[in-house]
C-alpha cells in the first residue's frame, strides 16, 4: 500500500509542477469573450428562401444573459439570418453560449455558438461514478481516483506540453511511464498479477510505438487529414509537430485498452496456478493462451464495431465515393485511420502472448498455491 501511495504522491507533484503551463494556455482562450444566456421567448419562427431556392430556418430570439457583462440584460438575436450548414432551431427555456465580436463600426455582434450542456454531462458523470463505487467497491473507488489522476496528467502536463511545441514522442513516453503504474496499482492493487500486467503492457506499448513510427513514416502521413490539425497548425504558427501528434494519439488511445487485455491474461495465469501449483511455466502459458485466443477473437470483432460506430460519417463518405477502392484507401484521411486502427490492434494482439509468458514465468516461482489478486 505504501508503494501505491508513493506513486500517487509523485504523480500529484508532477501534475502540480506543470500547472503554470496550463495557466499560460488559458490566458489565450480568455481573450475571446463568451457568455451564457437563457432563451426567454421565441419572437419569430419562420423560414428564409434563398435566391437559389435553398431553404433554411430563421428565428428571432429574446434572451437574458446569465453570465459576464450580459448578466441580467435582455436582448434579441437573429438566428439563421445567414445561409449556413446545420442551422439549429432553439426553443424557449434553453440555455446557450454566446460569442461577441465587433463589426467595422465597432458595434457588438452577438452570435449563438453552442448549447450549455453541462447539466446532463454532470448527471451522466455522477451516474458513472456512483455505479463504479457501488458495484466495484474499494477497487471501483480507487479506479476513479486513478482516472482522475490520469485526466490531471493529460490536461496539466501532456496537452500543455504538446501545445507549447514539445517533442510528442518524449511527452508521450513520460506520460506512459506515469499513467500505467498509477492506474494499474490503483485499480487492481499491488500484487504479482498487477506487476506482470504492467511489464506486459510496457513491452506491448514499446512494440506498438515502434510500429506506429515506422508505418507513419512509410505511409508518408502528415497528420493533416483532419481540419482540427490544420486549424491547430495555423493557430500555433507551425510550432507543433502535427505528425508527432498522430503518433501520440495512437499510443495514448492504446494505454487504456491494454489494461483490460494484460490484467485479464495475468489473472488467468494466476487462477490456473492457484488451481494447480504443479503446472510448469510452459503449461501455464499454453493453458492461458487457449483462453487468450478467445479473447483475441472477440476483441477483433469488438474493435471493428467500436470503430464503425465512432466513424459512421467517414464510412458513409467511403461507400459513396466514386473513386475505386484502391484510390480511396490511398487518401490520407482513410490511410491515417487504417494505420491508427491496425497498429493499435496489432499491439493488443501481441499483448496477449507477451503478458501471458511474463506472468507464467513469474508465477512459476511462486511457492504457495494462493496467488495474489
Amino acid at each position: 500500500m505504501k508503494k501505491i501511495l508513493l506513486v500517487i504522491f509523485f504523480t500529484a507533484v508532477f501534475i502540480v509542477v506543470n500547472i503554470q503551463s496550463v495557466v499560460a494556455q488559458e490566458t489565450d482562450f480568455q481573450r475571446q469573450e463568451h457568455f451564457e444566456a437563457v432563451i426567454t421567448k421565441v419572437l419569430e419562427n419562420s423560414e428564409i428562401i434563398e435566391e437559389d431556392g435553398n431553404r433554411h430556418p430563421y428565428q428571432r430570439l429574446q434572451m437574458t444573459g446569465t453570465s459576464g457583462k450580459l448578466k441580467n440584460k435582455t436582448f434579441i438575436i437573429e438566428n439563421g439570418k445567414l445561409n449556413q450548414v446545420g442551422i439549429t432551431e432553439y426553443n424557449k427555456g434553453e440555455r446557450v453560449i454566446l460569442s461577441i465580436s465587433k463589426d467595422h463600426s465597432g458595434k457588438d455582434i452577438i452570435q449563438i455558438t453552442d448549447f450549455v450542456r453541462r447539466t446532463p454531462l454532470y448527471l451522466l458523470a455522477a451516474i458513472f461514478v456512483l455505479l463504479t463505487i457501488i458495484i466495484g467497491g474499494k477497487r471501483g473507488a480507487s479506479s476513479i481516483l486513478g482516472m482522475a489522476l490520469t485526466f490531471g496528467l493529460l490536461f496539466l502536463y501532456v496537452l500543455p506540453q504538446l501545445s507549447s511545441g514539445a517533442n510528442p514522442f518524449l511527452v508521450t513516453s513520460i506520460a506512459s511511464l506515469i499513467i500505467i503504474p498509477v492506474t494499474f496499482f490503483l485499480s487492481h492493487g499491488y500484487s504479482r498479477k498487477t506487476i506482470s500486467a504492467i511489464i506486459g503492457t510496457f513491452i506491448a506499448l514499446i512494440i506498438t510505438g515502434v510500429l506506429a513510427y515506422i508505418f507513419i513514416e512509410q505511409s508518408h502521413l502528415t497528420g493533416f487529414a483532419s481540419e482540427e490539425a490544420g486549424f491547430l497548425d495555423v493557430m500555433k504558427e507551425g510550432t507543433i509537430d502535427i505528425r508527432g501528434l498522430l503518433f501520440a494519439g495512437i499510443v495514448i488511445a492504446l494505454l487504456g485498452i491494454l489494461e483490460d487485455i494484460t490484467v485479464s491474461q495475468a489473472a488467468i495465469v494466476y487462477q490456473l496456478k492457484s488451481a494447480n501449483n504443479k503446472l510448469t511455466h510452459l503449461e501455464l502459458f499454453k493453458r492461458a493462451m487457449d483462453i487468450g485466443r478467445d479473447h483475441i477473437a472477440s476483441m477483433a470483432n469488438t474493435l471493428i464495431l467500436v470503430y464503425a460506430g465512432a466513424s459512421l460519417p467517414l464510412l458513409l463518405l467511403f461507400i459513396n465515393n466514386p473513386l475505386p477502392f484502391s484510390s480511396v484507401i490511398n487518401t490520407e484521411m482513410i490511410a491515417e485511420e487504417i494505420v491508427r486502427t491496425l497498429v493499435a490492434s496489432i499491439g493488443l494482439i501481441l499483448a496477449v502472448p507477451i503478458t501471458t509468458a511474463i506472468t507464467a514465468l513469474i508465477a512459476s516461482f511462486q511457492k504457495t498455491k494462493s496467488a495474489k489478486s
